[in-house]
């Protein structure tokens, strides 16, 4: 089956029928870079206002856990995305600048960017762009198997009520939250860390969401978390990582995915800290458990 709502075609395979070895290859052949010039221009997306342009970062084959797609574009003023459901997959808008009317069933509220708004699965979600610049936009979609599945409202939200009190879950990519956290996986120095949503958040393998912030100097140590796979998303600075054995570089907008058991390391270059946004994704529902318990905090 395939999908072309987008614009383009997204193969929609289901999980079990392709292996772990169909994921080799060159992790450098594997990071998605964000291109503005790539970006393609649709209206009405999900029956919402107006028009936006975007593309995607990476895709089924980024990775072998259920990772469906990662976009990156721009929500255009007094433009949005309609009101829908995912019910076998569960999807996050993130605005890297601005504010954004974020809607969770029906109930809406405007946050301040960097921030992002879980929809989970079985939910409905919309986003719109009330004011005259263009927003920068990230949307990440993680399915109980890679099939995407959506059902539209017809509901564009365009003037819905505004609560002054988010009532879904949120988070802010705020570096007042973040704690210092000196030798992370055996690496050099201090870097800042905080995890913004826990697996309880999600109810498909989705299992966390992380704030990372390498400061000039420092590094992050080799290191694999069992069952999980990751993808980081650099919200600003350059560096350089290493994913199993190979090493690549990495800039303001790349996504880079790292497959389950493969060890990662990190090393800020440049003058600004290396900041990322990091998706944890785990092989199957029992590997999420595991993961849960392993790293819940101790009472």
């Amino acid at each position: 089956m395939r999908i072309s709502r987008w614009g383009w075609t997204i193969a929609t395979v289901l999980v079990g029928t392709i292996g772990t070895a169909a994921f080799a290859g060159p992790v450098a052949d594997k990071v998605g870079h964000t291109d503005p010039a790539k970006f393609r221009k649709l209206t009405a997306v999900h029956s919402g206002a107006g028009g936006m342009a975007f593309a995607p970062l990476l895709g089924t084959d980024a990775l072998s856990t259920n990772l469906i797609f990662i976009h990156r574009g721009e929500i255009a003023p007094r433009s949005g995305i309609g009101q829908h459901f995912h019910n076998q997959c569960e999807e996050m808008f993130v605005i890297l600048d601005g504010d954004a009317q974020f809607t969770i069933d029906g109930r809406t509220s405007t946050l301040a960017g960097p921030a992002a708004v879980p929809d989970r699965m079985g939910h409905a979600h919309a986003i719109y762009n009330a004011g005259d610049r263009p927003l920068q936009w990230l949307n990440v979609n993680v399915g109980m198997t890679k099939r995407y599945d959506t059902f539209d409202l017809g509901d564009s939200r365009v003037g819905a009520a505004i609560d002054p009190v988010p009532q879904f879950i949120s988070m802010r990519l705020d570096r007042t939250l973040l704690r210092p956290m000196q030798a992370m996986d055996g690496g050099q120095g201090a870097v800042l860390y905080r995890r913004a949503l826990q697996p309880s958040v999600f109810a498909t393998p989705w299992s966390f969401v992380d704030h990372l912030l390498v400061p000039p100097g420092a590094s992050v140590g080799s290191a694999t978390k069992p069952g999980m796979s990751e993808v980081y998303y650099v919200v600003g600075g350059e560096g350089e990582m290493t994913i199993a054995g190979e090493t690549v570089p990495v800039r303001t907008g790349d996504a880079v995915p790292v497959d389950v058991d493969q060890p990662r390391a990190i090393r800020q270059r440049g003058a600004a800290p290396l900041e990322f946004m990091v998706i944890g994704i785990a092989r199957d529902q029992a590997a999420k458990a595991a993961y849960a318990a392993a790293t819940a905090p101790r009472r």
